[in-house]
């Protein structure tokens, strides 16, 4: 593989940590590169998920302080984000490439969209906690069960496809939970962290030679750098400066997976 691939591979990596600790998305950096590299779509993935596992260890390490007083509902959205993720990984290697191929641009697609609408997800999701004041951390059973449930749905697509899952996430605690952005966004990093884990086993166990493990290496050290770097200072960054670089890199993968 060229110097050069190798460092835009390591470049992209530092990129997606530092992103999935603020905003989440990283993948729609990561995933475009290697495709635009060469990579086949699912070899990309697999090696994507097990790379950006160092980057989502050092992104929830940084955010460790929003996660205190959290337990109580993730005791019951890790074991769905678990679940989901292994489901996701399943129909990712049972399903025929051919079905991936096609179904990931128009995943890809939504994965933008939501990248674009995200600043309104978030501020959404501070007007409640604003509007909850003292009820923030309170969550009644139904709503802790629709934020179970769409923890799970989330861990699906998480295992299937990581771009963007964070955002999802944010999405849905944001609309059903009356918590501060940052303390979810500390959730939000556990939860994409453990699908990605979760991931990265299965394609390790199931197709431990369909993964670039050069690629995949090269992306654990750039998001380990990456996810500390953004856990640390990336609040200071401008968040649309952020949404316009993952924006432009995964049309441009958009455009090579139709080329395909």
């Amino acid at each position: 593989m060229p110097v050069l691939d190798l460092l835009l591979i390591v470049l992209a990596g530092v990129a997606a940590g530092a992103i999935n600790a603020v905003v989440g998305s990283g993948t729609l950096v990561t995933f475009p590169t290697l495709v635009t590299l060469g990579f086949p779509p699912v070899t990309a993935t697999m090696s994507n998920a097990i790379g950006l596992v160092a980057g989502g260890v050092s992104g929830t390490w940084g955010y460790r302080r929003e996660l205190r007083g959290q337990g109580r509902r993730l005791a019951w959205q890790i074991p769905a984000s678990l679940l989901g993720a292994g489901v996701g990984a399943w129909l990712l290697l049972h399903l025929p490439e051919k079905v991936f191929q096609e179904i990931v641009p128009v995943l890809l697609v939504l994965a933008l969209v939501l990248v674009v609408v995200g600043p309104r997800v978030q501020a959404f999701a501070k007007r409640r906690a604003e509007a909850a004041g003292r009820e923030a951390g309170h969550v009644s059973g139904p709503r802790l069960a629709a934020v179970v449930l769409a923890t799970f749905v989330i861990g699906i697509y998480g295992g299937y496809f990581t771009a963007a899952q964070g955002i999802l996430l944010i999405a849905a605690m944001g609309a059903l939970l009356p918590e501060d952005v940052q303390r979810m966004n500390a959730a939000k990093n556990l939860l994409s962290l453990l699908v990605n884990i979760v991931a990265a086993l299965a394609y390790t166990v199931v197709a431990f030679d369909r993964i670039s493990w050069v690629a995949a290496g090269l992306i654990a050290v750039g998001s380990l750098i990456g996810g500390f770097l953004g856990a640390h200072y990336g609040r200071r960054l401008s968040p649309v400066a952020l949404r316009a670089v993952i924006v432009v890199v995964g049309l441009i993968g958009l455009y090579r997976l139709l080329a395909l």
